[in-house]
C-alpha cells in the first residue's frame, strides 16, 4: 500500500515538476498559447455539435422530411467536418511549434548550465551522459507537450463537452456516463505513476550507454591494439540487456494500464446500449437520440483511449522531467565573484599557502606559495603527478584551493567575474580543442568583432601569417573537431594565434612545444617568443631546454615546494636539484 501511495506521489510530483518545467519557458509566448487555446475550444465545439446535426439528419429523414432540409443538414455535417481536419491541422501545427520553441529554450539553458558547472562535476559525469540529458530528454520533453499536454487538455475538455451535452439529452444517460467517466479517470489516476521507476531507471541505463559508446569510439585505436574488442562488445551487450530488463518492466505494468482501460470501456459500451434501448423502448426519446448516444460513447471512447496512451507517455516524460530537474538543481561552485574587473596590463600573481584536493581527502598540492612579478616567466618543473597541472587549473580558476589564497594584482582570484579572469588569463596546452568550423572561426572563437586584418596582425606578431596563408583555402579553410584536419604542431600554431589575438596579461603554456618536429618547434619557439614578451607568464617544462626564457624556477615534488628561486640563480648553486639536473641534462626526471 505504501509503495503505491509512493509511486502517487511521484507521478504527482513528476506532473507539477513538469507544469512548472514548461510554463517557465513557455510564459513568452503567451501569445501563441492564446491562439493555442482558441483552436482547440473551437475544435472541440465542432466534434461535439457535428452529431447534433447528424441525429437532425436522421429524425428527419424517418420523419419524411423534405429533401432540401436534408441536404442542408447533410452540407451542414459535411462542412463541420472539413472545418473541424482544418483546426486539428491548425493545432498541431501551432502545438508542435510552441513545444520546440520552448524546449529550445530548455536546451539552451541546459547546455549553458553545463558549460558554467565545475570541472570537478565534468570529471563525475561522462560526456555521453550530458548528450542525453540536453538533447535526449528535452526531446521527450517537446514530443510530450505536442502529444501529451495538449491531447490530455482537448481530450479532457471534449469529455466535459460530451458530458455536458448527454446531461442536456437527458439527465439519467448523462448521470450515468459522468460517474463512468469518473470511475474510469481514478482508475488512470491510480496508474499513472505505476512505471515511472522502471522507465526512469532505462533512461537512466541509456545514457550510461551513450557515455561507454562515446567512451569506447573515442578510444579505438587504444582498444584495438589491445585486443579488448571483444570485451568492449561483451560490455556493449550487457547494457543493452540492462536496458531491455528495465524495458520489459515498464512495458508490463502499461499492458496492465491498457487491459484496466479496456475493461472500463466496456462496461461503458453496456452502459449505452441498454440505456439508450430501455428510454427508447419506453418512447422517451428517438432512433436519432440514440444513434446520438452511441456517437458520443464512441467519441467518449477516443478522449479516455488517448489518456490512457498519454499516462502510459507520462511514465517515460516522468523519469525525463525528474533527470532534468536533478540537472538543474546542480549548483557550479565556481562562481563570479563580487568585485571589480581585473585591471589592464600584465598582473602580478601570488600563492599563498595553498593547499587542494580533488576528492576532499588527498591533497595534490600541500602548502604551495609562491610570487610572479608583472611581466616575469616563471618555470614550472616537476615529476608526473608532483601537481603542476593542478596548480595552473587554480590560477585558470577552473577548481578553488581548499585552504590557502591565489591572488591576482594583490586580490583574490574568488572576487573577480569569471568572465573578466578568463579574458586576462588564457592557457596554451599540448592537446588543443578545435571545433568544426573555419580556420577564422576557430582562432575567433566565433566572435565576428574580431576581422580578418587583426587575425592577420596577431599571426605577423607571432611569425605564422605565412604558415596561416598556405593552407587550403585560408582562414576559409574548414576543420573538424579534434583536430583531425591539422598536425600536431598545426593546431598549436593555431592555438597560439587564438590566444594572441585575445591579448591576455597571464600566460600559461603547458609544455606546448613537446612532441613536435623540429621545423615546427622552432616556429613554435618564435612565436612562445612574441607571446610572453613583456607578458606574465608560466612555463610547465618537461624539457630543460624550454626554461631558458624564464626568469623564476619552481619545482615542485609531491604537491610540495622543493626549489623555488630565480633561475640564474638555482643554475648557479652547487648543491640546487636544478642544477644537478642541468648537470646531467635528466630530462626523464622531469617526465
Amino acid at each position: 500500500m505504501g509503495e503505491k501511495q509512493s509511486t502517487s506521489k511521484k507521478g504527482a510530483s513528476s506532473l507539477k515538476a513538469y507544469i512548472r518545467l514548461l510554463a517557465e519557458h513557455a510564459r513568452p509566448q503567451k501569445g501563441r498559447f492564446l491562439i493555442l487555446s482558441l483552436l482547440m475550444l473551437g475544435g472541440i465545439g465542432l466534434r461535439v455539435l457535428a452529431p447534433q446535426v447528424m441525429r437532425s439528419f436522421i429524425d428527419t429523414a424517418l420523419a419524411g422530411g423534405d429533401a432540401r432540409g436534408l441536404t442542408l443538414r447533410a452540407l451542414a455535417f459535411i462542412g463541420m467536418a472539413l472545418l473541424q481536419q482544418v483546426v486539428s491541422v491548425g493545432v498541431t501545427y501551432e502545438g508542435q511549434s510552441l513545444a520546440w520553441t520552448a524546449t529550445n529554450e530548455l536546451r539552451a539553458e541546459l547546455a549553458g548550465r553545463a558549460l558554467s558547472l565545475d570541472m570537478g562535476w565534468h570529471t563525475e559525469h561522462a560526456p555521453g551522459e550530458l548528450i542525453e540529458r540536453i538533447d535526449g530528454d528535452v526531446t521527450e520533453l517537446a514530443t510530450f507537450f505536442s502529444q501529451f499536454a495538449l491531447g490530455m487538455a482537448s481530450n479532457g475538455l471534449l469529455l466535459l463537452g460530451i458530458l455536458g451535452a448527454l446531461f442536456f439529452e437527458d439527465w439519467r444517460i448523462g448521470a450515468a456516463f459522468a460517474l463512468f467517466a469518473t470511475a474510469t479517470l481514478l482508475i488512470l489516476g491510480k496508474l499513472r505513476g505505476i512505471a515511472i521507476p522502471f522507465q526512469k531507471a532505462r533512461r537512466e541505463a541509456e545514457a550510461e550507454l551513450f557515455s561507454f559508446i562515446e567512451e569506447q569510439l573515442s578510444g579505438t585505436e587504444d582498444t584495438r591494439s589491445s585486443g579488448a574488442t571483444d570485451w568492449s562488445l561483451r560490455e556493449l551487450f550487457s547494457r543493452q540487456a540492462t536496458i531491455l530488463r528495465h524495458h520489459r518492466n515498464a512495458h508490463f505494468r502499461r499492458w496492465i494500464i491498457e487491459n484496466s482501460m479496456g475493461l472500463a470501456l466496456t462496461t461503458g459500451s453496456l452502459i449505452a446500449f441498454v440505456g439508450g434501448w430501455a428510454l427508447y423502448a419506453k418512447g422517451a426519446i428517438t432512433i436519432g437520440t440514440v444513434y446520438l448516444f452511441i456517437h458520443y460513447l464512441n467519441l467518449l471512447e477516443e478522449p479516455l483511449w488517448a489518456m490512457t496512451h498519454q499516462v502510459e507517455s507520462f511514465q517515460t516524460i516522468g523519469a525525463c522531467v525528474e533527470r532534468l530537474s536533478d540537472f538543474r538543481a546542480f549548483e557550479p561552485k565556481i562562481v563570479d565573484g563580487p568585485g571589480e574587473p581585473a585591471r589592464a596590463g600584465h598582473p602580478a600573481l601570488a600563492l599563498r599557502d595553498v593547499s587542494f584536493s580533488y576528492n576532499g581527502k588527498d591533497s595534490v598540492l600541500k602548502g604551495v606559495s609562491l610570487s610572479l612579478d608583472p611581466g616575469r616567466v616563471l618555470g614550472l618543473i616537476g615529476r608526473t603527478g608532483s601537481g603542476k597541472t593542478s596548480l595552473v587549473r587554480l590560477v585558470f580558476r577552473l577548481y578553488d584551493p581548499d585552504s590557502g589564497t591565489v591572488l591576482l594584482d594583490g586580490r583574490d582570484l574568488r572576487n573577480f567575474p569569471l568572465s573578466e579572469l578568463r579574458r586576462n588569463v588564457a592557457i596554451v596546452t599540448q592537446d588543443v580543442q578545435l571545433f568544426r568550423a573555419s580556420v577564422r572561426d576557430n582562432l575567433r572563437f566565433f566572435d565576428r568583432g574580431v576581422s580578418d586584418t587583426q587575425i592577420l596582425a596577431a599571426a605577423e606578431r607571432l611569425g605564422l601569417r605565412d604558415w596561416l596563408e598556405s593552407l587550403p583555402g585560408g582562414l576559409d579553410a574548414m576543420l573538424e573537431s579534434g583536430g583531425r584536419s591539422l598536425s600536431a604542431g598545426e593546431a598549436q600554431l593555431l592555438a597560439f594565434t587564438r590566444v594572441f589575438l585575445r591579448d591576455p596579461g597571464l600566460v600559461i603554456l603547458d609544455e606546448a612545444s613537446s612532441r613536435l618536429d623540429p621545423a615546427t618547434e622552432r616556429r613554435l619557439e618564435r612565436a612562445i617568443d612574441a607571446l610572453v614578451e613583456g607578458r606574465s607568464a608560466i612555463v610547465i617544462a618537461h624539457r630543460l631546454e624550454t626554461l631558458a626564457r624564464a626568469h623564476d624556477i619552481l619545482l615542485l615534488e609531491g604537491g610540495r615546494v622543493l626549489e623555488y628561486g630565480p633561475r640564474e640563480t638555482l643554475a648557479a648553486k652547487p648543491d640546487s636539484r636544478f642544477h644537478e639536473l642541468l648537470r646531467l641534462g635528466a630530462e626523464e626526471v622531469l617526465a
